[in-house]
């Protein structure tokens, strides 16, 4: 149940905290959930990974493909040497996804310690 709870959460308030902060708030969400709602710290790892995997995967492929792609095609040229959108999108999600796990860790080892 904690572990819905924090995806959700998590996923949740990151969107609305990028609506208003940088892009690493999320960083700063997945901490502070995973300081909130107690979990061992691979299992805090895995919350944060996954909310945040889902969306900025979801939110990616959504604006991508709102615009057919156009710009991915672009961009992916650019940024992977390969013309794969969908690349593209798995490498953003991933690079969300990253960011939040360590911090979703780092907030659970710092709640174990206290």
């Amino acid at each position: 149940m904690k572990f819905t709870v924090s995806i959700i959460l998590t996923a949740l308030l990151s969107f609305v905290a990028c609506l208003y902060l940088p892009w690493w708030s999320i960083a700063v969400v997945s901490f502070l959930i995973a300081i909130v709602i107690f979990q061992k710290p691979y299992m805090a790892f895995i919350t944060g990974f996954v909310s945040l995997l889902l969306l900025w995967g979801g939110l990616a492929w959504w604006i991508s493909s709102a615009n057919d792609d156009l710009l991915a095609h672009k961009i992916s040229v650019l940024v992977i040497k390969a013309d794969s959108p969908f690349l593209l999108v798995g490498l953003t999600a991933m690079t969300g996804a990253v960011v939040a796990a360590f911090a979703a860790m780092s907030g659970s080892l710092l709640r174990r310690l206290f």
